[in-house]
Protein backbone atom coordinates (compact mmCIF):
# COMPACT_ATOMS: atom_id res chain seq x y z
CA UNK A 1 0.00 0.00 0.00
CA UNK A 2 1.29 3.49 -0.92
CA UNK A 3 2.18 5.89 1.83
CA UNK A 4 0.87 9.42 1.96
CA UNK A 5 4.25 10.77 0.89
CA UNK A 6 4.04 8.81 -2.36
CA UNK A 7 0.61 10.16 -3.32
CA UNK A 8 0.59 12.34 -6.51
CA UNK A 9 0.67 16.01 -5.69
CA UNK A 10 -1.87 18.49 -6.99
CA UNK A 11 -1.13 21.07 -9.68
CA UNK A 12 -1.10 23.90 -7.13
CA UNK A 13 1.45 22.10 -4.92
CA UNK A 14 3.61 21.35 -7.97
CA UNK A 15 3.49 25.00 -9.04
CA UNK A 16 4.52 26.19 -5.58
CA UNK A 17 7.55 23.90 -5.46
CA UNK A 18 8.58 24.31 -9.10
CA UNK A 19 8.47 28.00 -9.98
CA UNK A 20 9.05 28.63 -13.69
CA UNK A 21 10.27 32.19 -14.21
CA UNK A 22 9.81 32.10 -17.98
CA UNK A 23 6.20 30.94 -17.74
CA UNK A 24 5.48 33.63 -15.16
CA UNK A 25 7.08 36.28 -17.39
CA UNK A 26 5.20 35.13 -20.48
CA UNK A 27 1.89 35.05 -18.59
CA UNK A 28 2.50 38.56 -17.30
CA UNK A 29 3.41 39.93 -20.75
CA UNK A 30 0.35 38.42 -22.41
CA UNK A 31 -1.90 39.73 -19.65
CA UNK A 32 -0.43 43.24 -19.91
CA UNK A 33 -0.89 43.24 -23.70
CA UNK A 34 -4.49 42.12 -23.34
CA UNK A 35 -5.38 44.81 -20.83
CA UNK A 36 -3.46 47.37 -22.88
CA UNK A 37 -5.66 46.68 -25.89
CA UNK A 38 -8.77 47.08 -23.75
CA UNK A 39 -7.41 50.31 -22.27
CA UNK A 40 -6.68 51.76 -25.72
CA UNK A 41 -10.21 50.92 -26.88
CA UNK A 42 -11.75 52.52 -23.79
CA UNK A 43 -9.61 55.65 -24.22
CA UNK A 44 -10.67 56.02 -27.87
CA UNK A 45 -14.35 55.48 -27.09
CA UNK A 46 -14.17 57.77 -24.07
CA UNK A 47 -12.56 60.54 -26.10
CA UNK A 48 -15.25 60.29 -28.77
CA UNK A 49 -18.11 60.24 -26.26
CA UNK A 50 -16.62 63.08 -24.20
CA UNK A 51 -16.25 65.40 -27.20
CA UNK A 52 -19.43 64.43 -29.05
CA UNK A 53 -22.00 63.77 -26.35
CA UNK A 54 -23.09 67.41 -26.08
CA UNK A 55 -24.23 67.49 -29.74
CA UNK A 56 -25.56 63.95 -29.87
CA UNK A 57 -29.23 64.93 -29.63
CA UNK A 58 -32.50 63.79 -31.14
CA UNK A 59 -32.52 66.85 -33.38
CA UNK A 60 -29.05 65.95 -34.63
CA UNK A 61 -30.20 62.42 -35.54
CA UNK A 62 -33.47 63.41 -37.23
CA UNK A 63 -32.54 66.46 -39.30
CA UNK A 64 -30.58 66.94 -42.49
CA UNK A 65 -28.06 69.43 -43.83
CA UNK A 66 -30.44 71.74 -45.67
CA UNK A 67 -29.69 74.69 -43.35
CA UNK A 68 -25.93 74.29 -43.22
CA UNK A 69 -23.55 71.38 -43.23
CA UNK A 70 -20.94 72.97 -40.95
CA UNK A 71 -23.22 74.68 -38.43
CA UNK A 72 -23.38 72.64 -35.20
CA UNK A 73 -26.68 74.25 -34.24
CA UNK A 74 -28.62 73.26 -37.37
CA UNK A 75 -26.81 70.39 -39.11
CA UNK A 76 -27.99 66.81 -38.75
CA UNK A 77 -27.02 63.37 -39.97
CA UNK A 78 -30.30 61.74 -40.99
CA UNK A 79 -29.35 61.52 -44.73
CA UNK A 80 -26.01 59.97 -43.76
CA UNK A 81 -27.67 57.39 -41.51
CA UNK A 82 -30.13 56.40 -44.23
CA UNK A 83 -27.37 56.21 -46.83
CA UNK A 84 -25.06 54.13 -44.62
CA UNK A 85 -27.80 51.67 -43.63
CA UNK A 86 -28.99 51.37 -47.24
CA UNK A 87 -25.57 50.54 -48.65
CA UNK A 88 -24.87 48.00 -45.88
CA UNK A 89 -28.21 46.23 -46.38
CA UNK A 90 -27.75 46.11 -50.16
CA UNK A 91 -24.17 44.92 -49.77
CA UNK A 92 -25.35 42.10 -47.48
CA UNK A 93 -28.02 41.07 -49.99
CA UNK A 94 -25.42 40.95 -52.76
CA UNK A 95 -22.51 39.29 -50.95
CA UNK A 96 -24.14 36.59 -48.78
CA UNK A 97 -25.66 34.47 -51.60
CA UNK A 98 -22.54 34.65 -53.79
CA UNK A 99 -20.20 33.92 -50.89
CA UNK A 100 -22.28 31.01 -49.59
CA UNK A 101 -22.69 29.43 -53.04
CA UNK A 102 -18.96 29.73 -53.71
CA UNK A 103 -18.08 28.15 -50.37
CA UNK A 104 -20.61 25.36 -50.94
CA UNK A 105 -19.08 24.53 -54.30
CA UNK A 106 -15.55 24.54 -52.91
CA UNK A 107 -16.47 22.40 -49.90
CA UNK A 108 -19.25 20.07 -51.02
CA UNK A 109 -18.80 19.54 -54.75
CA UNK A 110 -15.29 20.32 -55.99
CA UNK A 111 -12.18 18.24 -55.48
CA UNK A 112 -9.71 19.96 -53.15
CA UNK A 113 -6.75 18.71 -55.15
CA UNK A 114 -7.98 20.07 -58.49
CA UNK A 115 -6.17 22.91 -60.20
CA UNK A 116 -9.31 25.05 -60.42
CA UNK A 117 -9.93 24.94 -56.67
CA UNK A 118 -6.32 25.85 -55.95
CA UNK A 119 -6.64 28.83 -58.28
CA UNK A 120 -9.91 29.91 -56.64
CA UNK A 121 -8.43 29.67 -53.13
CA UNK A 122 -5.41 31.68 -54.23
CA UNK A 123 -7.69 34.30 -55.78
CA UNK A 124 -9.75 34.56 -52.58
CA UNK A 125 -6.60 34.92 -50.47
CA UNK A 126 -5.18 37.61 -52.76
CA UNK A 127 -8.52 39.41 -52.92
CA UNK A 128 -8.56 39.65 -49.13
CA UNK A 129 -5.26 41.56 -49.18
CA UNK A 130 -6.16 44.15 -51.82
CA UNK A 131 -6.35 47.74 -50.44
CA UNK A 132 -9.83 49.21 -50.27
CA UNK A 133 -8.97 52.13 -52.55
CA UNK A 134 -8.22 49.61 -55.32
CA UNK A 135 -11.75 48.26 -54.98
CA UNK A 136 -13.03 51.81 -55.32
CA UNK A 137 -11.12 52.29 -58.58
CA UNK A 138 -12.36 48.90 -59.79
CA UNK A 139 -15.97 49.85 -59.03
CA UNK A 140 -15.56 53.16 -60.80
CA UNK A 141 -14.02 51.59 -63.89
CA UNK A 142 -16.16 48.45 -64.18
CA UNK A 143 -19.55 49.27 -62.65
CA UNK A 144 -19.86 52.92 -63.67
CA UNK A 145 -17.86 53.36 -66.86
CA UNK A 146 -18.45 49.93 -68.36
CA UNK A 147 -21.56 48.28 -66.97
CA UNK A 148 -23.50 51.46 -66.23
CA UNK A 149 -22.67 53.07 -69.58
CA UNK A 150 -23.76 49.97 -71.50
CA UNK A 151 -26.99 49.79 -69.51
CA UNK A 152 -27.72 53.41 -70.41
CA UNK A 153 -27.11 52.65 -74.08
CA UNK A 154 -29.52 49.71 -73.99
CA UNK A 155 -32.20 50.94 -71.59
CA UNK A 156 -32.10 54.73 -71.94
CA UNK A 157 -30.64 55.60 -75.35
CA UNK A 158 -32.58 58.88 -75.57
CA UNK A 159 -31.84 60.14 -72.05
CA UNK A 160 -29.98 63.45 -71.85
CA UNK A 161 -28.29 62.48 -68.57
CA UNK A 162 -26.75 59.24 -67.44
CA UNK A 163 -29.11 57.05 -65.40
CA UNK A 164 -26.90 54.07 -64.55
CA UNK A 165 -23.50 55.34 -65.65
CA UNK A 166 -23.06 57.66 -62.65
CA UNK A 167 -22.30 57.29 -58.93
CA UNK A 168 -25.22 55.43 -57.39
CA UNK A 169 -26.23 53.44 -54.35
CA UNK A 170 -26.25 50.15 -56.24
CA UNK A 171 -22.67 50.55 -57.52
CA UNK A 172 -21.32 51.46 -54.10
CA UNK A 173 -23.05 48.42 -52.58
CA UNK A 174 -21.70 46.11 -55.28
CA UNK A 175 -18.19 47.45 -54.78
CA UNK A 176 -18.43 46.78 -51.06
CA UNK A 177 -19.80 43.31 -51.81
CA UNK A 178 -16.74 42.50 -53.94
CA UNK A 179 -14.47 43.80 -51.16
CA UNK A 180 -16.10 41.72 -48.41
CA UNK A 181 -16.61 38.58 -50.51
CA UNK A 182 -13.45 36.83 -49.21
CA UNK A 183 -14.60 37.31 -45.61
CA UNK A 184 -17.92 35.57 -46.27
CA UNK A 185 -16.33 32.79 -48.33
CA UNK A 186 -13.71 31.93 -45.70
CA UNK A 187 -16.17 32.06 -42.78
CA UNK A 188 -18.74 29.95 -44.62
CA UNK A 189 -16.13 27.41 -45.71
CA UNK A 190 -14.90 26.98 -42.14
CA UNK A 191 -18.49 26.56 -40.92
CA UNK A 192 -19.16 23.87 -43.54
CA UNK A 193 -15.96 22.00 -42.69
CA UNK A 194 -16.91 21.92 -39.00
CA UNK A 195 -20.03 19.85 -39.70
CA UNK A 196 -19.37 16.14 -38.98
CA UNK A 197 -19.18 14.02 -42.16
CA UNK A 198 -21.44 11.49 -40.48
CA UNK A 199 -24.44 13.79 -40.90
CA UNK A 200 -23.90 13.91 -44.65
CA UNK A 201 -23.35 10.15 -44.86
CA UNK A 202 -26.47 9.41 -42.82
CA UNK A 203 -28.59 11.66 -45.02
CA UNK A 204 -27.27 10.06 -48.20
CA UNK A 205 -27.75 6.58 -46.73
CA UNK A 206 -31.43 7.35 -46.09
CA UNK A 207 -31.95 8.10 -49.77
CA UNK A 208 -31.58 11.88 -49.85
CA UNK A 209 -29.90 13.43 -52.86
CA UNK A 210 -26.78 15.55 -52.65
CA UNK A 211 -28.82 18.73 -53.08
CA UNK A 212 -31.33 17.73 -50.41
CA UNK A 213 -28.49 16.93 -48.02
CA UNK A 214 -26.90 20.30 -48.61
CA UNK A 215 -30.14 22.28 -48.28
CA UNK A 216 -31.72 20.40 -45.35
CA UNK A 217 -28.75 19.16 -43.34
CA UNK A 218 -25.56 21.07 -44.14
CA UNK A 219 -26.81 24.64 -44.56
CA UNK A 220 -29.00 24.75 -41.41
CA UNK A 221 -26.14 23.39 -39.31
CA UNK A 222 -23.70 25.90 -40.82
CA UNK A 223 -26.02 28.91 -40.54
CA UNK A 224 -24.44 30.34 -37.35
CA UNK A 225 -21.03 30.32 -39.04
CA UNK A 226 -22.48 31.90 -42.17
CA UNK A 227 -23.99 34.67 -40.06
CA UNK A 228 -20.60 35.15 -38.41
CA UNK A 229 -19.17 35.86 -41.86
CA UNK A 230 -21.99 38.31 -42.48
CA UNK A 231 -21.25 40.07 -39.19
CA UNK A 232 -17.57 40.40 -40.10
CA UNK A 233 -18.52 41.75 -43.53
CA UNK A 234 -20.85 44.34 -41.99
CA UNK A 235 -18.19 45.37 -39.48
CA UNK A 236 -15.63 45.95 -42.21
CA UNK A 237 -17.95 47.66 -44.69
CA UNK A 238 -19.67 50.00 -42.22
CA UNK A 239 -16.69 52.30 -41.79
CA UNK A 240 -15.13 51.98 -45.25
CA UNK A 241 -14.94 55.20 -47.23
CA UNK A 242 -12.43 54.57 -50.03
CA UNK A 243 -14.56 52.06 -52.01
CA UNK A 244 -17.54 54.43 -52.12
CA UNK A 245 -15.68 57.64 -52.93
CA UNK A 246 -15.99 57.13 -56.68
CA UNK A 247 -19.00 54.85 -56.84
CA UNK A 248 -21.87 56.46 -54.97
CA UNK A 249 -21.12 58.71 -52.00
CA UNK A 250 -21.35 62.49 -52.40
CA UNK A 251 -20.50 65.32 -50.05
CA UNK A 252 -23.95 66.93 -50.32
CA UNK A 253 -27.27 65.55 -51.51
CA UNK A 254 -30.42 67.24 -50.19
CA UNK A 255 -32.77 64.29 -50.74
CA UNK A 256 -32.80 60.82 -49.27
CA UNK A 257 -31.93 58.00 -51.71
CA UNK A 258 -35.19 56.70 -53.17
CA UNK A 259 -33.85 54.48 -55.97
CA UNK A 260 -30.86 52.30 -56.68
CA UNK A 261 -29.55 54.88 -59.14
CA UNK A 262 -29.51 57.76 -56.61
CA UNK A 263 -26.30 59.01 -54.98
CA UNK A 264 -26.24 59.15 -51.20
CA UNK A 265 -24.55 60.76 -48.24
CA UNK A 266 -22.57 58.53 -45.91
CA UNK A 267 -21.45 58.86 -42.29
CA UNK A 268 -17.85 57.85 -42.99
CA UNK A 269 -17.55 60.18 -45.96
CA UNK A 270 -19.19 62.96 -43.97
CA UNK A 271 -16.53 62.55 -41.27
CA UNK A 272 -13.89 62.97 -43.97
CA UNK A 273 -15.60 66.11 -45.30
CA UNK A 274 -15.96 67.67 -41.84
CA UNK A 275 -12.32 67.00 -40.95
CA UNK A 276 -10.78 68.24 -44.19
CA UNK A 277 -13.08 70.80 -45.84
CA UNK A 278 -14.67 72.69 -42.97
CA UNK A 279 -14.05 76.47 -43.05
CA UNK A 280 -13.77 76.46 -39.24
CA UNK A 281 -12.38 73.25 -37.79
CA UNK A 282 -12.82 74.32 -34.15
CA UNK A 283 -16.46 75.20 -34.70
CA UNK A 284 -17.30 71.90 -36.37
CA UNK A 285 -15.21 69.73 -34.03
CA UNK A 286 -18.20 68.79 -31.78
CA UNK A 287 -20.21 68.03 -34.91
CA UNK A 288 -17.39 65.82 -36.15
CA UNK A 289 -17.20 63.83 -32.92
CA UNK A 290 -20.98 63.46 -32.77
CA UNK A 291 -20.95 62.07 -36.32
CA UNK A 292 -18.23 59.57 -35.40
CA UNK A 293 -20.24 58.59 -32.33
CA UNK A 294 -23.29 58.01 -34.55
CA UNK A 295 -21.27 55.83 -36.91
CA UNK A 296 -19.92 53.71 -34.06
CA UNK A 297 -23.34 53.26 -32.48
CA UNK A 298 -24.87 52.35 -35.83
CA UNK A 299 -22.14 49.76 -36.44
CA UNK A 300 -22.62 48.30 -32.95
CA UNK A 301 -26.39 48.18 -33.46
CA UNK A 302 -26.12 46.33 -36.77
CA UNK A 303 -23.66 43.87 -35.26
CA UNK A 304 -25.85 43.30 -32.20
CA UNK A 305 -28.87 42.59 -34.40
CA UNK A 306 -26.88 40.06 -36.42
CA UNK A 307 -25.53 38.44 -33.23
CA UNK A 308 -29.05 38.11 -31.81
CA UNK A 309 -30.26 36.45 -35.01
CA UNK A 310 -27.31 34.05 -34.88
CA UNK A 311 -27.99 33.23 -31.22
CA UNK A 312 -31.65 32.52 -31.97
CA UNK A 313 -30.71 30.16 -34.79
CA UNK A 314 -28.27 28.35 -32.51
CA UNK A 315 -30.96 27.89 -29.87
CA UNK A 316 -33.34 26.46 -32.46
CA UNK A 317 -30.68 24.04 -33.70
CA UNK A 318 -29.96 22.88 -30.16
CA UNK A 319 -33.66 22.31 -29.49
CA UNK A 320 -33.86 19.97 -32.48
CA UNK A 321 -30.85 17.93 -31.40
Amino acid sequence: MQTSSSQPRSTAEFSRTHFDAWSFLFTGVTGVCTYLIIAILLIILGNIVFNGYSHFTWRFLTTGVDRGMYDPETAGVLPMIIGTVSRIILMTIFVIPVGVITALYMTEYAQNSSLGIRIIRGAVANLAGVPSIVFGLFGWGFFLNYLGSHMDQMLHPEAAKAVWGKPALVWASLTLAVMTLPVVIVATEEALKSIPPGLREASLALGATKLETVLRIVLPQAMPGILTGGILAISRAAGEVAPILFTGAVSFYPDLPKALTDPFMDLGYHVFILSTQSPNIEQTRPLLYATVMTLLLLTFLLNIMAVLVRARIRRRLRSFQ
